[in-house]
């Protein structure tokens, strides 16, 4: 018996480092090519460290590559879209789970739906839609489809930890004189901050990293988000592989600092309903 856990350990141990091994090894490497010059790069030596760490990489994508400016209005696309998908889905959430009337179900399925609808599906009728209201090339051109694509998940997430918190809560709140809006704010909103987190930590992924939509709606340089920067910046800088890699990674430490730092949270948030039901 004893031989056979310890077999169970070591072989999950191995997988283990096999799948870690697989998963850091491209950030690894990575990360030394932003450091090397083309011909260390063209050389084919793949896990051959820099002979010479080449800084120079990265002042050249921070400066040429308006990384500042990507980065700016990332932020601000993210940060609205985060606000507007958390507030919209937790009362949408609340109004489906906790309120009794007839079509609660009904929108609940539209919104799983939504979940189905691919982005490229809807990129010509949205061109044509905002065309017609004057607000492409604009932020809000790519904000209405982000909030529109997220809500679903989010409503997903949330509408099942909401179904598992006792309805006695808010039957005590209103008995204390409590109205709907004063029970959402200062009760169920701190309630699901574990989903809340989960949604947000998805969304934050999913809205950073997304090229599709910003490069069909915008034109203009400044208003450009980091993944469409870059491949602005790759297209302009095709004989400096050091730079572009030295971007890259630039462009992909935010998100992950972001993750490492709340990844923990997903697993809560996705438990949390299951644990309190």
């Amino acid at each position: 018996m004893k031989d056979y856990r310890l077999a169970r350990r070591i072989g999950a141990w191995v997988l283990m480092s096999i799948l870690a091994v697989t998963q850091l090894y491209p950030l690894l490497w990575l990360l030394l090519y932003s450091f090397k010059t083309n011909s260390e790069i063209l050389s084919g030596q793949f896990f051959a460290l820099p002979k010479k760490f080449i800084w120079e990489n990265y002042s050249d994508a921070f400066t040429s590559g308006n990384y500042l400016k990507y980065i700016g209005n990332s932020i601000v696309v993210t940060g609205i879209t985060l606000l507007l998908t958390i507030v919209l889905s937790g009362m949408v959430s609340y109004a489906i789970t906790r309120f009794k009337w007839r079509y609660g179900n009904i929108i609940m399925i539209i919104f799983m739906v939504g979940i189905m609808i691919p982005i490229q599906s809807t990129l010509l009728p949205l061109m044509i839609i905002f065309k017609k209201i004057d607000i492409l090339n604009t932020h809000a051109s790519i904000i209405i489809p982000y909030v529109a694509f997220s809500i679903p998940l989010a409503v997903f997430i949330l509408s099942g930890f909401l179904r598992s918190i006792p309805s006695e809560i808010e039957e005590s709140a209103m008995i204390d004189g409590a109205n709907i809006y004063r029970i959402f704010y200062s009760i169920i909103i701190p309630i699901t901050v574990p989903p809340i987190m989960t949604v947000m930590i998805l969304t934050f992924i999913s809205i950073w990293n997304e090229y599709i939509i910003a490069a069909t709606f915008l034109s203009s340089d400044s208003l450009k988000t980091l993944p469409f920067g870059l491949n602005s910046f790759v297209g302009q800088y095709t004989a400096n592989y050091g730079a572009i890699g030295a971007f890259l990674v630039l462009g992909a430490l935010p998100v992950a600092t972001f993750y490492f730092i709340l990844s923990d949270k997903i697993t809560k948030g996705m438990v949390a309903g299951a644990i309190k039901g």
